[in-house]
């Protein structure tokens, strides 16, 4: 069976080449792109890390894991589940896991999930724990804690970042696994561009500010209703961000710092590309490109200004969407000869190929259906699809595997036909990718991007198609976890085709039929 190796980066929407941004600079990233299918539209079920990390490494969605906060371990709080480590490593890998896969704390235990998921205990890199001091030189020479940090890396404690120790990490234990010819499941878990935005100052130089635009759209849309914003608290608690004293809610940022914030998002993608470029490089050194499959993702989006908003914790496509790409030696690619490189590391600085991927997808994916789909490929019995209710099952999985579109190349949408039998769940219509998000209120307030369970009030339900994004924002339960969906709060409706950044909400003109 074939390796795999599981690349999930921290808050990475698809500002990359091979997704046609014109300004990122990500050779690494773009030729393993060039390998793989890479799914232009593939979505998280939650705009938020510890919620959409444990539904895409269960494979089930948030009303099952029940977790839409930080503070509850789903073993505990929902149902015994199997991950999709576990289910490798019952079936015979040496699971591994470096940097933040499992999001750190009670939703995976203190533990990461070891050692259900893991065979060896999870690395975390020791830099880590200074990436909210105050480490970002300010004009007047003086440390904070800002969010826009970039840094001279030989000035940081121990002299050097997570991400940096994260690959150094990957690296050794890809070198004891060839040694021990072990077969394995290594999941690396990038940081950047997750706020702080920190990282090595040089990167500064790739983009000039003069380069950078604001948002195509910065403004709170007219027809938003208040409980679809998110109105970026931790932003605001940046000692850069605070010092600027906007308004709350929707006090819009300076045009010149939101230029700012853009720069050092681009800035943290191009340095994380080295870091990735580093990883896949050392795959080449030790000769296993040929017999490991990589998948290429991140937890869920970030807005950089659109709609008025920052960050995460929203409905909308720049919140929910990510980069997905898989790399299938003998599948996506011809096969490899031994020894030949795949992944030659190519320096950000001097290297702009424009390299296009391998496939392209235009199917609406969800990350839910990642267990399933790596399960297929790694040539596992897929996990059965869930029963309607599977609290109390521990082996399903809620996202079907997505491996039927690796071969649909664009030409052939139109006409293609799925050959299913009866065990699996087969849509010949278009796919959809649902997500949801909470709120505590109907209105912005300083807790609606991360309310807890017991202030839960409204769920927002969203479902994304290839023609629309349609979300109702519905009255929610959080002591029985039930939704009234004859209980509608706001509703949204966005048309892509004409609509593209979801400007302009129609709900209130259309019939409600659906």
């Amino acid at each position: 069976g074939m390796n795999v190796l599981f690349i999930v980066v921290d808050d990475l929407r698809p500002v990359l080449g091979c997704y046609g941004d014109k300004l990122v600079k990500s050779p690494n990233i773009d030729q393993l792109a060039s390998q793989s299918v890479v799914f232009s539209d593939a979505y998280a079920q939650q705009a938020v890390c510890a919620p959409s990390r444990v539904s895409f490494l269960t494979g089930r969605r948030p009303d099952t894991t029940r977790l839409y906060d930080f503070y509850s371990y789903w073993r505990v709080h929902a149902g015994n589940y199997s991950t999709m480590p576990q289910y490798f490593k019952e079936n015979g890998y040496v699971t591994l896991s470096v940097g933040k896969v499992f999001h750190p704390g009670v939703s995976s235990n203190y533990s990461d999930d070891y050692p259900y998921s893991w065979s060896i205990p999870p690395f975390h890199p020791s830099a880590e724990k200074y990436e909210n001091d105050k480490t970002c030189r300010g004009k007047d020479g003086k440390l904070y804690a800002n969010l826009v940090c970039p840094v001279n890396v030989t000035e940081m404690p121990g002299g050097t970042l997570p991400d940096i120790q994260s690959t150094e990490e990957a690296i050794r234990l890809l070198n004891v696994m060839k040694t021990n010819k072990q077969k394995f499941f290594l999941a690396v878990g990038y940081h950047k561009p997750h706020i702080p935005l920190r990282y090595p100052q040089e990167f500064l130089k790739l983009y000039p500010l003069e380069n950078i635009t604001l948002a195509p759209d910065p403004w709170v849309p007219e027809k938003l209703p208040p409980v679809a914003y998110n109105p970026w608290m931790d932003i605001r608690q940046r000692d850069d961000v605070a010092a600027l004293n906007v308004s709350f809610p929707y006090g819009p940022l300076p045009d010149d710092f939101q230029r700012q914030i853009r720069q050092s998002y681009y800035a943290a993608v191009s340095y994380l590309d080295t870091q990735v470029g580093l990883l896949l490089n050392a795959l080449d050194d030790v000769g296993l490109s040929n017999s490991t499959i990589v998948v290429f993702t991140g937890d869920h989006g970030w807005s950089l200004g659109e709609h008025g908003e920052w960050a995460k914790y929203s409905n909308f496509d720049v919140a929910t969407r990510v980069p997905l790409m898989f790399y299938v030696p003998g599948m996506t690619t011809s096969s490899v000869s031994q020894g030949a490189r795949v992944f030659p590391y190519l320096d950000p600085f001097s290297h702009v190929l424009g390299l296009v991927p391998q496939g392209r997808s235009k199917k609406v994916v969800e990350l839910v259906s990642l267990f399933s789909t790596l399960a297929e490929l790694a040539g596992l019995q897929v996990p059965p699809v869930c029963p309607e209710t599977s609290f109390h099952v521990a082996l399903c999985t809620e996202g079907t595997s997505i491996v039927r579109y690796f071969n649909a190349s664009e030409e052939k949408v139109e006409e293609e036909k799925h050959e299913c039998d009866d065990s699996y769940r087969c849509f010949n219509e278009e796919p959809v990718a649902f997500s949801q998000y909470p709120r505590p209120a109907d209105t912005p307030q300083w807790n609606s991007d991360k309310p807890k369970l017991k202030d839960i009030r409204v769920m927002g339900y969203s479902m994304r198609t290839i023609y629309y994004r349609y979300t109702v924002w519905v009255r929610f339960n959080p002591n029985n976890f039930t939704a009234d969906f004859e209980d509608v709060h706001a509703g949204e409706l966005y048309v892509v085709k004409t609509d593209p950044n979801q400007d302009h909400n129609i709900y209130n003109n259309t019939s409600h039929g659906y």
